[in-house]
């Protein structure tokens, strides 16, 4: 009987300290995500005025080459949303985002029709928007998960709100990576055809813009089959393109 009643008694003790844990739990939480919160709108906020100097791929890349043998190389120079040739910023949204003078962050359509394309076998792609990539660049670790992909769409939710299309795209083309150890389009173009971003060509930016899946394979200096094709379409888009 003593027993029994010592077991009753741990109970109930057990019973009243549940929601006590449970408050204590909800508060730490609920701090928690208020700090999170707090430290990323910052962030978000502060990049409005002051250019990301350096990104989690740029650092990736990096120790990727020093452990090939390679020297650390990191090439980027940024240039205002003046200073980039219109041709530049016509090539990124016809090639990248056609979209992006219309939508909020994402494109259901483009994400759609990824859907579909990946269902049926081929080659898999994305439907990232440029809203998406620079929110992904800028804020977060290269990788993909789940949870990068929640985070991802977090921060793209706050530069859409608190930055202006023409700040997002300017971010992009200058944190972008555009070769190997280069980032961003002036780095690129003065390595690729020796001259200032602000001077493109409708092509030399279609170029620019079609290798970027993948500009460590590519090179607008040297264009496949591939490349050519897709430069062309690029090319023909860009007149209907409206720019920031």
């Amino acid at each position: 009987m003593a027993a029994k009643r010592k077991r009753r008694k741990l109970t109930k003790s057990i019973v009243r300290f549940i929601p006590v844990i449970r408050n204590v739990y909800l508060r730490w939480t609920l701090r928690i995500v208020a700090y999170f919160f707090a430290v990323t709108l910052g962030w978000v906020l502060l990049l409005c005025f002051i250019n990301p100097p350096i990104t989690w791929l740029m650092v990736q890349r990096g120790f990727e080459r020093k452990s090939d043998g390679k020297a650390w190389k990191i090439t980027k120079q940024w240039v205002s949303y003046e200073d980039l040739s219109d041709n530049l910023k016509r090539a990124a949204i016809s090639g990248e985002d056609a979209r992006f003078m219309e939508h909020w962050g994402f494109d259901r359509k483009a994400i759609a029709d990824a859907f579909r394309r990946n269902q049926g076998g081929g080659a898999l792609r994305g439907g990232s928007t440029i809203s998406q990539q620079t929110a992904k660049n800028v804020f977060l670790w290269p990788g993909r998960s789940w949870i990068r992909k929640g985070f991802e769409t977090y921060f793209t939710v706050l530069i859409e709100l608190f930055w202006s299309k023409k700040r997002i795209l300017e971010v992009y083309l200058n944190v972008i990576e555009t070769g190997d150890g280069l980032y961003g389009a002036e780095a690129a173009t003065q390595y690729y055809y020796g001259k200032s971003a602000s001077n493109l060509t409708k092509r030399q930016a279609a170029l620019l813009i079609a290798v970027l899946p993948n500009p460590r394979r590519w090179s607008p200096a040297k264009p496949t089959a591939f490349i050519n094709r897709k430069t062309n379409v690029i090319v023909r888009y860009m007149g209907y393109s409206d720019i920031p």
